[in-house]
């Protein structure tokens, strides 16, 4: 589907999109991370859809684990996870699979003269399997290798891509940092024979939960292959200019360093409350979203995002919400439970 869709776009409609197959892969796995504005890669719990992002963040904390998240898509696309994940103490590895699908529903064929004959079936799924260890009391590596499948009617192509990630975890200070490489591989067959690239990002992230407060700040830094991403866009080219009075004195060439280093950057955080932290409210946000999905002269809260999650007995339930644009945002439902508590 990527290879279809993407393709069709121009390439001067953004710097980081519009350019890659298999972008579904890039879309956050979970309600939690979706609330914390679409990344994050910088915190160790037991919420197993954490190594979908970052395959370090596998721990024996989430052993037995089991997670489904739905994602409420825009228009009638319905995006998903499923996810495992067993630790097997005589290898000192944690390791996971999950299961990452995108359903476009039908879409209309229509001949050359616009007439519709038919429905078009149109999918994506990924397989990922992964594994984790400490390579220090503070320190550890993993890796995740992911298969993404692609259908349209009778196309199909696939792509194999991993996933390499490191965090440092200090609990004393609560403090964790983390880089992952995401989406590094190749496409193994296309549509039209065309190889293209996936999507790749380089990411940093830093969180930090404070002492007399139960908040976790964080902030992402993404894309760090590719410095400059702004989008140049025609329209807005008469925003770099200041106007005093009758004068006027260009300030573009700052204001554009500026802005396009918060687009590389997620802010989000997370207050932890309740009896074991049984309660969270989440909020995020994201610059670059905010940038590319906003519309001229009109308010919005394109960027933004926030959710809760909650534990009910041997249950973890999250909601977020993103929006996205004036004509509307995701909702993304999660539900987590250990299976070894039923047994």
């Amino acid at each position: 589907m990527s290879a279809l869709i993407f393709q069709a776009q121009p390439v001067s409609a953004q710097i980081t999109g519009g350019q890659q197959v298999f972008q579904f892969m890039t879309l956050s796995p979970s309600a939690r991370i979706t609330a914390l504005g679409g990344a994050q890669i910088a915190v160790k719990d037991d919420d197993l859809a954490f190594a979908a992002a970052n395959p370090a963040a596998l721990n024996p904390q989430m052993d037995g684990m089991l997670t489904f998240q739905h994602n409420f898509f825009l228009t009638d696309i319905q995006h998903g996870y499923v996810a495992y994940a067993q630790h097997v103490p005589k290898l000192g590895f944690t390791f996971h699979g999950g299961l990452q699908y995108m359903n476009y529903g039908d879409i209309n064929q229509a001949d050359e003269y616009g007439t519709v004959i038919g429905k078009v079936k149109a999918s994506e799924t990924a397989f990922t399997v992964g594994g984790a260890r400490p390579l220090t009391d503070r320190i550890s590596l993993g890796l995740n290798v992911r298969l993404g499948l692609s259908t349209l009617d009778t196309y199909k192509a696939s792509a194999l891509a991993a996933d390499a990630g490191l965090m440092y975890a200090d609990t004393a200070s609560r403090f964790i940092a983390a880089v992952v490489v995401r989406n590094a591989g190749a496409q193994l067959s296309s549509y039209n024979e065309v190889r293209e690239d996936l999507p790749f990002d380089l990411q940093i992230g830093i969180s930090k939960q404070l002492r007399y407060l139960p908040f976790r700040l964080s902030i992402i830094a993404h894309h760090l292959q590719q410095w400059n991403i702004r989008h140049n866009d025609p329209n807005l080219q008469d925003d770099g200019i200041l106007q005093l009075g009758d004068t006027q004195s260009s300030t573009g060439g700052g204001n554009n360093a500026v802005d396009n280093f918060f687009r590389h950057l997620v802010f989000n955080g997370e207050f932890l409350l309740g009896r074991n932290e049984s309660f969270r409210i989440r909020v995020g946000y994201n610059h670059l979203r905010k940038k590319e999905l906003s519309v001229r002269n009109y308010r919005s809260l394109a960027g933004f995002s926030g959710g809760i999650g909650i534990r009910i007995s041997r249950f973890r339930i999250d909601l977020g919400y993103a929006a996205y644009h004036l004509a509307g945002g995701v909702v993304h439902l999660g539900i987590g439970t250990r299976l070894k508590d039923f047994f």
